[in-house]
């Protein structure tokens, strides 16, 4: 079957003899008005993060608070996430060629495996900047950096607000999500420790604020780079069990055994599954191949290739019988 992606269905049709599950306009429709509402919310996002970047590095500046310039280079990687989100989003919804039969839709993943690697990163620098300070307190700045703080606090809250309800549509967008949740947490660690400081002058909230910040952050991060790995790897998908499928496929009447089985993400809820099954009478291919669609789709696997033998192959496939 010809693999296609939901969001550019109105521009591909299917051209093989495979079968492929078919949702509707409907559905496409849905696809295409959440991939632009998506977009719209990483656009608006990106701007309002700037703005904040603008503000915390001038504040910064003004009031010497390192905690504010080292949150501004913070923002300054959500600003290119954001950017970079938004350039894959409509990179990879680039027309298929000869060369790329996917497109270019492995793109998002890439994408969201270089925010989660990024996010390590800073969590890396920010645990290692915290222990300095913890060791020798510096002097933090006073109201100017509250001030910003709290800007920045409300900014990031909007752009948090507007991507929540599309954070789950890809693994690109959850990437730009986590970035600007990591500094809505990091904005309220400074606004806190900025408060014990004005009221207690205990310096060492300000590193313990930033610790803790990145312990919430270096979580989301993790899972969305091993996330991103597994579908790079081509892994079965976490939701979906093999023996599950490999038991419904050969539960078909008509179909003696499975093999070669793979289920595996194209990118962001495409599911694609490939097999071999053995259906000894011909006259019952069809009807086998009609049923496995219609189960596979109800385990929201829509992008099928069953191979159909009438008999077994092992002198020509005995490298596959090495494998699920």
């Amino acid at each position: 079957m010809m693999i296609i992606r939901p969001s550019t269905a109105t521009n591909l049709r299917p051209v093989s003899a495979h079968h492929h599950h078919h949702d509707g306009s409907d559905a496409h429709n849905h696809v295409h008005a959440h991939e632009a509402r998506s977009t719209r919310a990483l656009r608006i996002a990106l701007v309002l993060t700037l703005i904040i970047l603008v503000a915390e590095v001038i504040g910064g500046w003004l009031s010497n608070s390192l905690a504010l310039l080292a949150d501004s280079g913070h923002v300054l990687t959500d600003a290119g996430a954001l950017a970079l989100s938004l350039f894959v989003a409509w990179f990879s919804r680039q027309p298929v060629t000869a060369e790329r039969t996917y497109g270019l839709l492995r793109g998002e993943i890439l994408a969201a495996f270089i925010n989660g690697a990024t996010l390590l990163g800073i969590s890396v620098w920010i645990v290692i900047e915290a222990i300095g300070r913890l060791n020798a307190p510096e002097a933090v700045g006073g109201p100017l950096m509250l001030g910003v703080s709290v800007a920045g606090l409300l900014v990031n809250a909007i752009a948090a607000w507007l991507l929540h309800p599309v954070h789950d549509s890809s693994l690109n967008v959850r990437g730009a999500y986590l970035h600007i949740l990591g500094d809505l947490l990091a904005s309220v660690g400074t606004i806190v420790a900025a408060v014990v400081i004005q009221l207690t002058g205990w310096l060492k909230a300000d590193p313990i604020a930033s610790l803790v910040t990145t312990a919430l952050i270096v979580r989301g991060a993790w899972s969305l780079v091993r996330e991103s790995v597994d579908v790079l790897l081509e892994s079965t998908p976490s939701h979906i069990a093999l023996p599950n499928v490999r038991a419904a496929l050969e539960g078909i009447p008509g179909v003696e055994a499975v093999h070669d089985l793979h289920v595996w993400t194209v990118t962001s809820g495409v599911v694609a599954l490939s097999a071999h099954a053995i259906v000894r009478e011909p006259s019952r291919q069809q009807a086998v191949l009609e049923h496995a669609c219609e189960l596979l789709g109800k385990m929201g696997i829509h992008h099928i290739t069953v191979q159909l033998e009438s008999r077994e192959m092992f002198e020509r496939e005995h490298h596959l019988h090495l494998h699920p």
